[in-house]
């Protein structure tokens, strides 16, 4: 019987025998960044980070989100938008660095794959900076400045990826970046390949030739139309892709050639009036018209373990795992994972 590592693996390069579980096989793990890079706890509002970005957290919201009032946004005009942004220093002592590697190597690596874990992304750094609505008008506006503000953020993650793989060592990467809504991309998928392809098959070049298997990609959207670019620019996991996207067809036509992490999205699964029997029919309808557990991950489509309301994750895990007990005859008792890591 594989356990949690294995099964995960097997999923997206062998023949599983049975589904992967949410984020059993994964363990994100950190890098001092988050010691220089404020962020605001549940109820804080207008905390600053590292770009100067301010985020608030409000009770009764999900999660915390970037402030883009007038006086907030950091990007005000992305024609000259060197006289704004500046990236924060990645000089970390070896203090810090050993700070985290003792947190690698507190996991058992046979268990899990170490991942390290890396948000926001080049796109979400970019409208972090200037706004939603100003970054995508920049695409059309501004096509030069985006480019070179893309290559800027671009080397900035370079040499986080230089000091992570060099100090940490991942087996894997767990990178976020938001390319759509639930419905549609945020910009056409040849836009997209435009500015995004080159920076991209970069950066996830550099994390695959230095020790990285695997490189999962949250994007907890819509994104079907972008699935052979993200082939190209060198991701092996789509993690968080949303039941809009017509799983089924697409683990058909690329499930081997990436593997598909998603299918429960909040609103379907993570609400306040879920029961663990509702949780189990949604798990069970959508397993049932996925057919097969290679190259699917049955997954909340939020960008890490857990759910808004605490229970709903343990009971999504608990459904999955009575599907592989009664669809692939393997007994509970024999599905080996590690202690559940819930980070959000």
């Amino acid at each position: 019987m594989y356990n949690a590592k294995e099964i995960l693996d097997a999923t997206i390069k062998g023949t599983p025998e049975r589904y992967s579980n949410n984020y059993e096989g994964i363990r994100l793990l950190f890098n001092p960044f988050v010691l220089h890079n404020p962020k605001p706890k549940k109820g804080e509002e207008n905390i600053v980070d590292a770009w100067g970005v301010t985020n608030s957290y409000p009770e009764g919201v999900p999660g915390a989100f970037p402030v883009h009032t007038p006086e907030k946004i950091v990007l005000k005009d992305f024609e000259n938008w060197k006289d704004y942004v500046k990236a924060p220093s990645l000089k970390f002592t070896d203090e810090e660095w050993a700070m985290f590697k003792e947190q690698y190597d507190a996991v058992d690596g046979s268990q899990a794959f170490k991942a390290s874990f890396i948000a926001p992304g080049i796109f979400e750094r970019m409208h972090h900076c200037a706004g939603i609505e100003n970054a995508l008008m920049a695409f059309y506006e501004y096509p030069d400045e985006v480019e070179e503000f893309i290559k800027y953020i671009l080397d900035w993650e370079m040499e986080l990826a230089e000091g992570i793989c060099t100090h940490l060592k991942p087996e894997a990467l767990f990178h976020h970046d938001d390319f759509g809504s639930m419905k549609s991309t945020f910009i056409s998928p040849d836009m997209f390949g435009e500015y995004f392809g080159d920076a991209y098959h970069t950066l996830y070049g550099y994390y695959h030739d230095h020790g990285c298997k695997y490189v999962f990609h949250h994007s907890d959207s819509y994104g079907a139309t972008l699935v052979p670019t993200l082939i190209d620019i060198g991701i092996d996991v789509w993690q968080g892709c949303m039941s809009s996207n017509n799983l089924p067809e697409l683990v058909k036509k690329y499930g081997d050639k990436i593997t598909f992490m998603g299918g429960f999205d909040g609103a379907m699964v993570d609400r306040a009036d879920a029961t663990p029997e509702m949780i189990k029919k949604c798990v069970y309808e959508v397993l049932d018209a996925i057919g097969t557990p290679k190259g699917f991950i049955p997954c909340i489509a939020q960008g890490g373990p857990g759910s808004v309301f605490p229970q709903v994750y343990h009971w999504l895990i608990d459904a999955v795992d009575e599907y592989n007990v009664e669809k692939f005859g393997i007994r509970k008792e024999d599905i080996v994972r590690p202690e559940l890591q819930i980070l959000f």
